[in-house]
C-alpha cells in the first residue's frame, strides 16, 4: 500500500473537480465518470513519481484531455449534453442562471472535442494560453485560433448568448 500513499486522499479532495471538468468535456455524467476513472487507473502505477513532482492534478488533467480527444477521434463523434452539469452544493437555483447554463451547455455540446477542451481549459479552469498549449500538446497560436473559433461557433449556435461570449471571458454561469 506504500506505493499508493496519499492517492485516496488526492482522489477524495480533487475527484469532484476532475469529474466536473470531465463532464464539461463529455457532456454526459456516465462518460465523465468513465473518463476520470480511466485517468486515475493510468495515474495509480505512477503515483509515487507523480506525487513526488508536486503537481499530480496537472498530470491527471493532461490524461483527461488527451483521453477525451483520443476517444472522440476513435469514435468519430461527440456526445451532446443530456442534462445540466452537476452544481456544487449551496448554490441557489436561479431561473436566469439556469437558462444561461443550459444554453451554454448546449452550445458547448455542439463544439468539436478539441474546441470544447480549449474552452474548458481556458475559461472553466482559467488556464493561460501557454498552460493550455502544454496540456494539449499544441502551440500557443493553435490555442488562440481554436479558442477564437470555438467562441465564434458558440455565438453562432446560441445567438442569445452572443453578448456573453467574448474572446476573453466566459460568464460565471458556464462554470
Amino acid at each position: 500500500m506504500v506505493q499508493y500513499d496519499g492517492l485516496p486522499e488526492f482522489v477524495a479532495a480533487r475527484g469532484p473537480a476532475l469529474l466536473r471538468s470531465a463532464f464539461l468535456l463529455t457532456g454526459d455524467r456516465h462518460l465523465a465518470e468513465d473518463l476520470v476513472q480511466a485517468a486515475l487507473v493510468k495515474l495509480a502505477p505512477r503515483w509515487q513519481r507523480v506525487a513526488g513532482s508536486g503537481d499530480p492534478e496537472s498530470y491527471v488533467r493532461k490524461i483527461l484531455y488527451h483521453d477525451h480527444l483520443n476517444w472522440w477521434k476513435r469514435r468519430g463523434r461527440h456526445v451532446y449534453p443530456s442534462a445540466a452539469p452537476p452544481e456544487p452544493a449551496g448554490h441557489p437555483d436561479i431561473a436566469d442562471r439556469t437558462v444561461r447554463s443550459v444554453l451554454l451547455g448546449q452550445a458547448l455540446g455542439r463544439l468539436t472535442a478539441k474546441q470544447r477542451a480549449m474552452i474548458v481549459l481556458r475559461f472553466y479552469e482559467d488556464r493561460s494560453e501557454s498552460e493550455t498549449a502544454r496540456l494539449l500538446g499544441c502551440s500557443v497560436g493553435t490555442v488562440k485560433s481554436q479558442t477564437h473559433r470555438a467562441l465564434a461557433r458558440m455565438r453562432a449556435l446560441e445567438p442569445g448568448l452572443a453578448d456573453l461570449l467574448t474572446d476573453h471571458e466566459i460568464p460565471e454561469v458556464a462554470r
